[in-house]
């Protein structure tokens, strides 16, 4: 058996219905692990669970809203209840709202700190109680949070996103050394994605050129390969194998540190 082997873990992977989220909950699934998607999007994600469970795997979706903790509890409950267990944890779920440092607006700043690191704060509370010993799962298992290349990176235009991935960064190796601590069993990490052709990434490329930062967003999108040694954008499947990496066997001994998909930007 392969070490990548997921058949018999749960997991549930947050902002789940769309871009990264609905790529890593696919490949979660082909590896063999049940899978439930929540989202805020209840449309979407009941449309992504539906394709994925075409393939065979078993899925569900429930309505999670990450910056709200009752939702959270009622989400790992559910998940519990649905899939018999909750093994591996995907906190996803983030936004990114472009803007010079000169003109931050502090409601867009609340929100990216809401969702990426409140959302994610409580991702791991609620993981971390419903995997450790005693818990509503109560065997273990692994939590992968998602950071950003944004994180260890000076670029322009994302001061407040850069920041609230830098704090998912210090809280993932926090959440492992408490849990190891604890004995809990539960292993913690986080990925460093670099920019994916997603609606959210091109997104980027385009508010950086209308903030006057890139003549274009070709030509940011342009800056960021050319800072890349790998020479392209990430894909989606680059992503989602490292999250597969992260919650399988394969990476056992690997616990509160932080995983670099960027093609080598960040180094």
């Amino acid at each position: 058996m392969s070490a990548f082997d997921l058949h018999g873990r749960r997991a549930l992977v947050t902002g789940g219905a769309q871009g990264l989220g609905q790529g890593m909950a696919e490949a979660l699934a082909a590896a063999g692990a049940a899978v439930v998607i929540g989202d805020v999007n209840d449309e979407l994600g009941r449309e992504t669970a539906q394709l994925i469970g075409k393939t065979g795997a078993t899925t569900g979706f429930v309505h999670l809203d990450v910056t709200d903790e009752s939702s959270w509890a009622a989400a790992v409950t559910a998940t519990v209840a649905e899939l018999g267990g909750l093994d591996v944890l995907v906190n996803n779920a983030g936004v990114e709202i472009t803007s010079l440092v000169v003109d931050i607006d502090p409601r867009d700043l609340r929100r990216m700190l809401e969702v990426n690191v409140v959302g994610t704060a409580l991702g791991m509370k609620h993981g971390l109680r419903a995997m450790r010993p005693g818990g509503e799962a109560g065997a273990g298992g692994a939590i992968v949070n998602v950071s950003s290349v944004a994180a260890t990176i000076a670029f322009p235009g994302i001061a407040g996103y850069s920041g609230t991935k830098s704090a998912v960064d210090r809280m993932t190796r926090i959440a492992a050394a408490e849990a190891g601590r604890l004995g809990y069993g539960v292993r913690v990490n986080c990925i460093y994605p670099g920019l994916v052709p997603t609606a959210m990434g091109m997104q980027l490329a385009v508010d950086c050129a209308e903030l006057g930062l890139f003549e274009s967003p070709e030509a940011a999108v342009g800056a960021v390969v050319g800072l890349t040694p790998s020479g392209r954008l990430g894909e989606v499947a680059d992503m989602a194998d490292a999250v597969v990496f992260l919650a399988s066997d394969a990476a056992r001994f690997v616990n509160g540190t932080g995983l670099s998909v960027d093609g080598g930007m960040g180094s």
